[in-house]
């Protein structure tokens, strides 16, 4: 019987916390969305409500599905699945985007340094 060396099994575990981290991010992201109007977004001059929610919504989507599979590999096998790390990139960068940029913007948080 052969074991799984540590490295693996350490980075399979770095992998499901990203995975993990990155779900929580995401669902934020579109839970803030559904709560602000279309009109705060045309506003605060960002890309429509429906842009970010399908963009955020896909994230979350992804980034929950992983979460869920690599969870249900650790209760079977013991050891987390390991997911795509490029599309764990990808939604948290859409996810760090709404957050960091769109947010502010729409919620008024800002001053608007375009605002004249």
């Amino acid at each position: 019987m052969t074991s799984i060396p540590w490295a693996i099994v350490l980075a399979n575990y770095l992998d499901y916390a990203i995975t993990l981290v990155v779900a929580v991010l995401a669902l934020l992201a579109v839970f803030d969305c559904l709560r602000r109007s279309a009109v705060q977004f045309e506003r605060a001059w960002k890309r429509t409500k429906t842009f970010w929610l399908a963009l955020t919504g896909g994230a979350a989507v992804v980034s929950v599905f992983s979460a869920v599979f690599s969870t249900l590999a650790l209760l079977a096998v013991g050891v987390p699945g390991t997911g795509s790390l490029i599309l764990m990139l990808i939604a948290a960068t859409i996810a760090g985007v709404y957050l960091a940029d769109v947010r502010p913007a729409v919620s008024g948080e800002s001053k608007n340094p375009g605002y004249w």
